[in-house]
């Protein structure tokens, strides 16, 4: 990773430590949550690597043959570097590298209570993306939703963007706190001061 790519990520950490507080029961989740990509970032252990102590990573490795082989090199990067590592909607794959809980989307996110039963100490988070499945996500069990997109994007399956009044809108009304994605990169996290949300998720704009 470049020294440019290095300091775009200190530059999200500084802005993320500027976002909504949040009181937690328990330990609180990380303010920046890297989603995995094996096409945007095809190297994701060089990111996580440079990630901030305390940082999460979202493994998203869309059925590739080695997921599990690279999962478990993520997870030991985020053991010693003090890092959360939550597996993108897959259960067994958690289990498979003894990730630290899940990442649901929008589609699977019902599932939720009943992973919360079966896995009482996971993390789960799940995506949304407007309003009404913020909403509808929350009751579900989750300790926090991603919301997206917020700015132009490079996903395919990106919608229009919401923009920042958009998500704020979302966030004032939210009961778990949100994260943003969908653009996020050190030159768009700025805007998202004061929007109310609790922490910066991204792609490309971690660093890869």
């Amino acid at each position: 990773m470049s020294d440019q790519e290095t300091g775009s990520l200190e530059t999200l950490s500084r802005t993320a430590a500027r976002l909504r507080p949040w009181v937690w029961s328990g330990d609180p989740l990380p303010r920046l949550l890297f989603f995995t990509d094996p096409l945007r970032v095809p190297d994701p252990e060089a990111v996580a690597e440079r990630l901030p102590a305390g940082a999460g990573i979202v493994y998203r490795p869309f059925d590739a043959a080695d997921a599990v082989e690279r999962g478990l090199r993520l997870a030991a990067i985020a053991r010693a570097r003090g890092l959360l590592l939550l597996a993108g909607a897959d259960p067994a794959l958690a289990q498979a590298i003894g990730a630290g809980g899940v990442h649901l989307p929008q589609r699977l996110a019902d599932g939720a209570a009943e992973l919360r039963r079966d896995h009482p100490s996971w993390r789960i988070t799940a995506a949304a993306h407007d309003a009404p499945a913020v909403r509808a996500v929350q009751t579900v069990g989750v300790e926090a939703v991603v919301v997206s997109p917020v700015f132009p994007s490079n996903s395919p399956s990106a919608g229009a963007p919401l923009g920042v009044e958009g998500l704020s809108a979302i966030a004032a009304g939210a009961a778990l706190p949100i994260y943003a994605l969908g653009g996020v990169n050190a030159k768009t996290a700025g805007a998202l001061v004061g929007a109310g949300v609790y922490g910066l998720a991204g792609i490309e704009g971690f660093g890869g």
